[in-house]
């Protein structure tokens, strides 16, 4: 069994919403035993990796004994013990890992000191040293077709003869399974790098590969920093034009660990043109400047209706609020995609209209949006375009 398919065997559904904490060092050690070391069929206790659990009411306490063999995987055991303690109902979780080179960690129930702010991104450690351009795709809130647009994105971007992968960031909601037709699908694991699927000469990773699509990711927010981190640096990516991230909604722990830990070519920024989706996309763009991060532009997802029985167009949504939103923030207006059928059923059905139907209004929006973001990042030096077999 690969280290993929036992990233979450551990993990038991909660009995109800309110979970009562564990009484005795039984369930503590129960649920420790399940937790393997990735990329063997070896437990953490099997192994002798816990060296003491003790509960006590709602807290536990465990700590941990790294070598060089299991160091690599610290942080993905570390993310599986502090999420299985947490569906046992511990609420303050405290964790020592011993035989780090950084020494230990703090408890869960604590608070994380925030990373100072580095401006100078050159001095950031390069945790994907083969990709030449890292790309953000960010929204203010859910439900705008973020996704929708990364996923069509990255296919753009390979039709103009780019090498490019993209990341599903949204550890609570991946959908990037879905929308390449991947679900069910496990990467493999090759001298403790984790190997991202591919499809049309994509480069794909996912939570949604590590764990069934119906359960729940129980993290608060230092883990999924971490998580985040974790498939950036452990994923043999290989050499990248562009590495494509689809983040979550919103401006915390994710975009956070984005922002300061990796060398961004810019944010991409995507809303629909209703006031209240545009409040929370200003809100995000504005995040990203006090972080250093460049912005190369706002897209308007929804931008209007395409009816495919009359075949007119239908403003739904207000056309035009996110154009005059990037006017106001001065930031470029990279272009406006309707709502079609085919772009709809394209992402349910893992078929991205890029490539699904290449010559259709939504197609063709996505083709010039990705060119001028080849230009914004300076990598108009294309090979001649590929195509695809679907």
């Amino acid at each position: 069994m690969s280290f993929l398919k036992n990233f979450r065997k551990n993990e038991n559904e909660t009995n109800d919403n309110n979970p009562q904490p564990a009484s005795n060092n039984d369930a503590v050690l129960e649920k420790l035993s399940k937790i393997p070391i990735p990329g063997s069929h070896t437990s953490i206790v099997a192994a002798g990796l816990v060296k003491e659990a003790t509960a006590a009411g709602s807290d536990v306490f465990i700590r941990l004994q790294f070598n060089a063999e299991t160091t690599p995987h610290s942080r993905m055991i570390e993310a599986q013990v502090r999420n299985g303690m947490r569906t046992l109902g511990f609420e303050n979780v405290q964790l020592k890992m011993d035989g780090l080179p950084g020494g230990t960690q703090i408890p869960l129930a604590q608070s994380q000191p925030p990373r100072p702010q580095q401006p100078p991104q050159q001095q950031m450690e390069k945790l994907v040293p083969g990709v030449k351009h890292i790309i953000a795709v960010a929204s203010g809130k859910g439900g705008v077709g973020k996704s929708t647009v990364s996923v069509n994105l990255v296919c753009a971007l390979a039709k103009l003869g780019k090498k490019v992968g993209i990341l599903d960031a949204d550890v609570y909601g991946p959908n990037i399974p879905i929308m390449f037709d991947l679900e069910g699908k496990r990467p493999e694991v090759e001298r403790n790098k984790v190997l991202p699927l591919e499809k049309h000469e994509i480069k794909i990773m996912s939570l949604g590969f590590l764990a069934p699509q119906e359960e729940a990711i129980i993290w608060r927010g230092p883990l999924v920093g971490r998580a985040i981190e974790q498939m950036l640096k452990d994923v043999e990516w290989g050499e990248l034009d562009f590495l494509i991230l689809d983040l979550p909604p919103g401006t915390g722990d994710a975009q956070l660990t984005i922002s300061q830990r990796l060398e961004l070519a810019g944010a991409v920024l995507v809303s629909t043109p209703q006031p209240v989706a545009l409040s929370d996309a200003v809100k995000g763009l504005k995040m990203f400047q006090k972080v250093n991060v460049p912005i190369l532009g706002m897209i308007e997802n929804m931008s209007t209706f395409i009816c495919d029985q009359c075949e007119k167009e239908h403003d739904i949504f207000g056309k035009g609020g996110v154009k005059k939103a990037s006017e106001r923030e001065k930031v470029a207006f990279l272009g406006d995609i309707p709502i079609t059928p085919e772009l709809r059923t394209g992402g349910d059905e893992g078929k991205p209209v890029v490539l699904e139907h290449p010559d259709s209004i939504a197609a063709q929006k996505f083709m010039t949006i990705a060119e001028k973001i080849i230009t914004e990042v300076g990598d108009e030096d294309a090979p001649a375009p590929q195509h695809f077999k679907l």
